[in-house]
């Protein structure tokens, strides 16, 4: 059983930064963060591989997010930079223990966290 923790939401302006944190219990597992903006489908946002050596981004989140994972302390984190109005949204993490590479799919995915709400203000 794998349960998971989200914090660092919140609202910046536009242009500005943010960073997610996702704290893993069990053992460790391929992570990754997807997201569901207002009245639109939860979508892929960026995945991480169980050692950290892979990543696999979202095309509109590619140059601007960045993540990555602290095995030692079981958490991933989601660093946000140049942040858009069209970011706006509840973020997930979720967690994969039947694979050791990331995918941006969510039916791979078997553990989800509570989410946490980003805003970002034009």
């Amino acid at each position: 059983q794998v349960q998971l923790v989200e914090s660092g939401g919140g609202s910046v302006q536009a242009g500005g930064s943010l960073r997610l944190s996702c704290a893993a219990s069990g053992y460790r597992v391929c992570m990754a963060w997807f997201r569901q903006p207002p009245g639109m489908e939860r979508e892929g946002v960026a995945g991480i591989s169980t050692g950290g050596g892979s990543t696999t981004y979202a095309d509109s989140v590619k140059g601007r997010f960045t993540i990555s994972r602290d095995n030692a302390k079981k958490t991933v984190y989601l660093q946000m930079n140049s942040l858009k109005p069209e970011d706006t949204a509840i973020y997930y993490c979720a967690a994969d223990s039947r694979r050791s590479y990331a995918t941006l799919k969510q039916y791979t995915y078997n553990y989800w966290g509570q989410g946490t709400q980003v805003t970002v203000s034009s």
